[in-house]
């Protein structure tokens, strides 16, 4: 008897998920409208096939994460310096997560 077929995943990773859910999260209460974040994410996907990027959506979420902390900072809801020392921060807890453990920043994962 042969298995049935694995359903189709929606994300390609976990961290694609999270920041699908997180933008939603953002608009959701309030912090911009969807309608204004997919004219930004438009404009950021059009602007990464003109630089040449892959056509076949492989940067999507790379672009929507990039397009992200640019509109936040665009809505005075971030700043470039908290972002990159966040970034950093996930960046040494994830370097020093011993393999197959959660990754935790300040003891939160």
């Amino acid at each position: 008897m042969s298995r049935p077929p694995e359903p189709e995943r929606p994300f390609a990773e976990p961290w694609h998920a999270q920041i699908f859910g997180l933008t939603h999260a953002l608009a959701a209460a309030g912090t911009f409208t969807w309608p204004d974040w997919a004219a930004y994410f438009g404009a950021a996907l059009d602007l990464a096939q003109k630089k040449g990027g892959p056509t076949d959506g492989s940067d999507y979420y790379d672009v929507w994460l990039a397009a992200l902390e640019s509109f936040l900072i665009a809505q005075d809801h971030a700043d470039r310096e908290s972002l990159d020392e966040l970034r950093a921060a996930w960046t040494d807890a994830y370097l020093s997560t011993p393999h197959g453990a959660p990754v935790e920043l300040n003891g939160t994962p």
